[in-house]
């Protein structure tokens, strides 16, 4: 009994750990994809150096982004993975009796 209670009480900490971030818990997580900056037209172009520049900046944006993004999946990875855990031992607990 105190087994099934303490795995209860993780089950509901989880859960109250990812509605703390605004989710729900089976809600999709949707991201919106990283668009381009339009071209400037020719007269206005900069010169290459300062192109290079600023697709090295812009690249740099994109990378620190996309880790954050990775950062954010592993740790709702992690709390899915928990979840999971815990079910399993609800239904090992549960067959016992």
């Amino acid at each position: 009994m105190r087994n099934l209670l303490i795995i209860c009480g993780l089950v509901f900490g989880a859960f109250a750990i990812n509605s703390s971030e605004g989710q729900q818990a089976g809600a999709p997580v949707i991201l919106q994809a990283s668009t381009p900056t339009p071209a400037a037209p020719p007269s206005a172009r900069a010169t290459p150096a300062a192109a290079s520049s600023d697709a090295l900046s812009l690249l740099q944006e994109m990378k620190a982004s996309n880790a954050a993004t990775i950062e954010k999946q592993e740790a709702a990875l992690q709390t899915l993975d928990a979840l999971q855990k815990a079910a399993e031992e609800m239904k090992i607990y549960s067959k016992r009796g």
